[in-house]
């Protein structure tokens, strides 16, 4: 039972493109590993600007710059 976590900063993905990230995982995982998809689990982590950072800074702070 494979599980994937995604996780993306919460600035605007749409729910298509979430579903797409879903199936396209789930495929890659079928194809590469032959993990069955009834049993792949993906989930979608949306973290705040403020609470993802980088190099010292957030990303709110980077992006601002």
């Amino acid at each position: 039972m494979p599980y994937v976590n995604i996780k993306i900063t919460r600035d605007g993905a749409t729910k298509a493109q979430k579903a797409a990230l879903i199936s396209g995982v789930t495929e890659l995982l079928r194809d590469i590993l032959d993990k069955d998809p009834a049993l792949t689990h993906i989930v979608i982590d949306e973290v705040e600007l403020s609470d993802w950072g980088v190099g010292g800074r957030t990303t709110e702070e980077i992006r601002k710059s």
